[in-house]
């Protein structure tokens, strides 16, 4: 799917969203997931391509498409990734602080790593966590598209 913040590639399974990830344009390539049209693609892809649609034209705000995360991750990274989706949109949330939600102060690079291990990018929303000082921090799709995703939530957050 081709979008404002670039190229993303959607996988289900079950009828569920299973990967939102973001790609190049090369290993998208034929207008759907895995290379389908997207006329053939699963209900849950065309549902998540709609609603991804209304994301990024201001028009929503929560994503209803069914995801799956239980086949994925550790116990811990599972933990991180349902505390990620409590992050209302447009709100932010520290590494540190979500380190402390999830398991202690000290989890922070825990915490970062289960980030950046997301496998349903935005519709879980890792781009809301952002460094302690009010900077970015990291993520996987990079810096640009991560100041680009909160600033369509209505965030202007510093660089580093």
């Amino acid at each position: 799917m081709d979008t404002p913040i670039g190229w993303l590639k959607i996988r289900s399974e079950a009828g569920s969203i299973v990967e939102l990830d973001h790609a190049d344009e090369a290993a998208v390539m034929g207008g759907g997931a895995d290379g389908d049209s997207l006329e053939d693609a699963s209900g849950a892809i065309r549902q998540c391509v709609r609603e991804l649609g209304e994301y990024f034209d201001g028009n929503r705000t929560d994503f209803e498409v069914p995801i799956s995360l239980e086949h994925k991750g550790t116990e811990f990274q599972q933990k991180v990734w349902r505390r990620l989706r409590s992050i209302p949109y447009g709100e932010t949330l520290s590494y540190k602080a979500l380190a402390a939600d999830c398991g202690g102060p000290n989890h922070s690079r825990a915490v970062a790593n289960a980030n950046g291990r997301n496998p349903i990018s935005i519709i879980v929303p890792c781009h809301r966590v952002i460094a302690s000082d009010g900077t970015l921090g990291g993520y996987t799709g990079g810096i640009g598209k991560k100041r680009r995703l909160l600033e369509l939530e209505g965030l202007d957050i510093r660089s580093k």
